[in-house]
């Protein structure tokens, strides 16, 4: 071990260097799907949990007890074993027709991350004046339309540094993908690893290659703030 020798080539060139680009581009497919879906599914169960309709909002409770408190590994098993049991037949046989390992991790990693999702654009509505949805009704506003044009812009806006956080965790949590056969980056980096017994390196290429998506959804983000700030002071 004193003698090992790192060679970065080996990651930098050739097929490897192929590899761990073909696994970048599928995590970054299954980040970006999953946190578009996840942040449309987290908003309309927010939207469920206030509801004034009792079985709706148990309903929505029981989704985020669930779907909160159980690991996502499971929950990406659950779905690669169990969806044929679940879903409709007609589902199941274009999911198996396409990429069905990469639809079972989009599946997974959406209801997982909406789940928290939900929780924090709940608690920026929540933080939002009662009044201000009063006021909506008063004006002729139904719920879902005060909820629509008044109080979840601002909720959102507030939840931006939570919700960060849950986009930062789903793109490092797609590397458990690896585990039902999707080519992502980490499940690349073990192929390296296996074919080179170049571990370090390989894994070491997967690290900053991580590093370097949170920074850029950090980055994207903070322009967003700054835009955000920008119209309001011009306002």
């Amino acid at each position: 071990m004193l003698n090992y020798q790192f060679d970065w080539s080996t990651v930098t060139s050739g097929k490897y260097f192929e590899w761990l680009a073909s696994g970048v581009k599928v995590t970054l497919q299954l980040s970006a799907l999953s946190i578009v879906l996840a942040f449309i599914l987290g908003l309309l169960i927010a939207v469920m949990r206030m509801s004034n309709n009792k079985p709706v909002r148990w309903i929505a409770h029981a989704y985020l007890e669930f779907f909160r408190n159980t690991p996502l590994l499971v929950q990406i098993f659950f779905w690669y074993f169990g969806s044929y049991k679940i879903l409709p037949t007609a589902v199941n046989d274009w999911l198996n027709g396409t990429n069905f390992e990469f639809a079972a991790a989009v599946i997974a990693l959406t209801i997982y991350t909406s789940a928290f999702i939900a929780e924090d654009i709940r608690s920026g509505v929540l933080s939002i004046p009662k009044e201000q949805m009063e006021a909506a009704r008063s004006a002729g506003f139904s719920y879902l339309r005060s909820m629509q044009y008044i109080i979840l812009p601002q909720a959102v806006r507030l939840t931006v540094p939570p919700l960060v956080n849950q986009f930062l965790n789903l793109a490092k949590n797609s590397s458990l993908a690896m585990t039902i056969g999707v080519m992502e980056l980490t499940y690349q980096a073990r192929q390296v690893e296996s074919y080179t017994f170049k571990g370090f390196e390989a894994f070491t290429a997967a690290t900053v290659v991580y590093v370097a998506i949170s920074l850029v959804i950090t980055a994207l983000v903070n322009i967003y703030n700054e835009k955000v700030l920008n119209i309001h002071k011009a306002a």
